[in-house]
């Protein structure tokens, strides 16, 4: 689709929705954490060391944020008090989509 008959054909909705998301994936540190977890990161303190500079704070907020928009799922192991994340259906789907993205910034940055 080019870009002149994505404009026509995207409503007022499509359009807020797609700013919705561009809002919650253009956060610092989201993309990093999400690709973490597409790597297998799980654990928060795993998520700490797969993402140097975040801090225990941001870290949480983002998980959470994650969690609330079901990209990741926080499972709580009750005989262990392990808490897990891991990516959901949509999540996998979005680091499919992030493919071309990524592309594209390393070919115009």
């Amino acid at each position: 689709m080019t870009t002149e008959s994505l404009a026509t054909h995207l409503d007022r909705d499509e359009c807020a929705r797609f700013q919705e998301l561009f809002e919650i994936v253009g956060r610092r540190w989201t993309v990093a954490i999400v690709i973490a977890a597409a790597q297998g990161t799980e654990r928060f303190g795993e998520f700490r060391d797969a993402v140097p500079g975040i801090s225990e704070r941001l870290l949480a907020e983002r998980l959470r944020e994650l969690t609330a928009r079901d990209i990741v799922s926080r499972t709580v192991e009750h005989d262990t008090a392990v808490i897990r994340y891991r990516l959901t259906e949509c999540g996998t789907d979005l680091v499919e989509q992030l493919g071309p993205v990524i592309a594209w910034a390393e070919r115009w940055h």
